[in-house]
């Protein structure tokens, strides 16, 4: 067993080059966590985090600034970390298992809000999850990810990606221009903001029209890109409506309109269309609907399933990489796909991610596997923010003409994710 004698942590703001849009609202920083775990041994693991409290409950992202909001989460990290001195633990999915309840309770009293929802825990426990595992692996002598997961894991991460298609967000207001640049630049895999509030006044059937509108120009302008990684040599869409749609009629209204543009068969995903208490049975819906937040955990992720969802956002860099990998084993259990989806993570993050995606099937449609990311639109200080990389440099860190490519330098490495980056270290010191 593993023991835990000591923990630190720390933050920095890290702004956004623009306001940045969806669940109705808008971002203007991301709060970078540090976390330190040091064993009874000597062993030291320093996990990191990126905080959101808009995509983690948007509840409290309204209910507070966006100062506060982070505030909170912060708050939350720094508990679990307390908590955590002096247990003992075999696999940090087990410390998991311990802290997330412990934390979960301590937000509910923080943030004054009885039903907060699990991804927020979720979310203020990524740093201190990645942590463990990173002192786990040093205690254990494991030097590398496929080692790190448990062999009952490994089913569901069986596959090993040479390429992956890099996946940038379009968010409310990127402009088309900007959409067909990036297309120009290669990348053939677009994931778009859907729920606009265009008056800031709730009403639905003006989100619908202007979800009409946008899906309706963004075709236009990419309906005639031909790329060779996908069966029907089509640009994919991958819709996200981070639970705006009130209805599956208002949502089949916007997918009537989508095939009569020509637009429907182009749509690969479409994740999380309605509130996580809107219970629905979506085996009709002529699109693959992705559960992503509403799947906090695996039998979250089990009960969407059941209710016909037919594919799983994974995200290891939102809601733990332990949790995420219980959540795929469930999922490949049940022969549902995963990916991995982004939180506009800095660059050593998207690398726990991109370990994760290298190793799933490829979606439905797809001939190469797929990794959100997108801090590279959305982070003022990006290019900055890649130096404090420890791999900082290699060709596998960033997409080249829309594809992340995977040599054997990246999987002999794991992504980095083993060795620590000064810059983080120097803050929790």
């Amino acid at each position: 067993m593993i023991r835990i004698a000591h923990t630190d942590s720390n933050f920095e703001r890290e702004p956004m080059a623009a306001p940045f849009g969806f669940k109705g609202g808008y971002l203007t920083e991301l709060w970078q966590s540090v976390a330190l775990i040091r064993s009874r041994s000597g062993c030291t693991g320093i996990g990191l985090g990126t905080q959101s409290s808009l995509w983690s409950d948007a509840a409290v992202f309204l209910q507070n600034s966006e100062s506060a909001g982070n505030s909170i989460m912060y708050l939350m990290t720094s508990y679990a970390l307390k908590q955590a001195v002096g247990m003992e633990f075999d696999t940090p999915i087990d410390l998991l298992e311990r802290l997330l309840p412990l934390t979960y309770e301590y937000g509910k009293a923080v943030s004054g809000n009885p039903d907060l929802r699990l991804t927020y825990a979720l979310n203020a426990l990524v740093a201190v999850d990645n942590a463990a595992w990173q002192l786990y692996m040093r205690e254990r002598g494991i030097d590398n990810f496929d080692g790190m997961v448990p062999a009952e894991i490994h089913p569901a991460l069986a596959c090993r990606h040479k390429e992956l298609a890099g996946i940038p967000l379009m968010s409310y207001g990127v402009p088309i221009d900007d959409i067909t640049a990036a297309v120009d630049d290669g990348y053939f895999f677009l994931k778009i903001k859907i729920g606009s509030d265009p008056d800031k006044d709730g009403d639905q059937e003006k989100m619908l029209a202007w979800d009409m509108s946008r899906l309706a120009s963004i075709h236009e302008a990419a309906k005639d890109k031909h790329i060779p990684y996908t069966e029907d040599g089509h640009i994919p869409y991958y819709l996200d409506a981070n639970g705006r749609y009130g209805s599956k009629e208002l949502l089949l209204r916007l997918l009537d309109h989508a095939d009569k543009i020509g637009a429907l068969e182009r749509i690969i995903l479409l994740e999380e269309p309605f509130p996580e208490e809107y219970h629905a049975d979506v085996r009709d819906v002529p699109v693959r609907l992705a559960a992503d937040e509403s799947a906090h955990s695996d039998n979250d992720a089990a009960m969407r399933i059941d209710m016909g969802y037919g594919a799983i956002a994974l995200k290891p860099i939102a809601k733990t990489m332990s949790m995420s990998l219980k959540i795929a084993r469930i999922a490949h259990e049940r022969k549902v796909p995963c990916f991995c989806a982004d939180l506009t993570v800095n660059p050593i993050l998207v690398d726990w991610n991109k370990n994760v995606a290298a190793r799933l099937a490829p979606l439905p449609g797809m001939k190469i596997g797929v990794l959100e990311s997108n801090g590279h639109q959305n982070y003022r200080n990006w290019e900055n923010m890649k130096s404090y990389h420890p791999c900082t440099g290699a060709s596998w860190t960033d997409a080249v003409d829309g594809v992340f490519r995977l040599d054997e330098d990246f999987y002999q490495k794991s992504g980095g994710i083993l060795l620590t980056s000064s810059h983080y270290s120097d803050m929790v010191k």
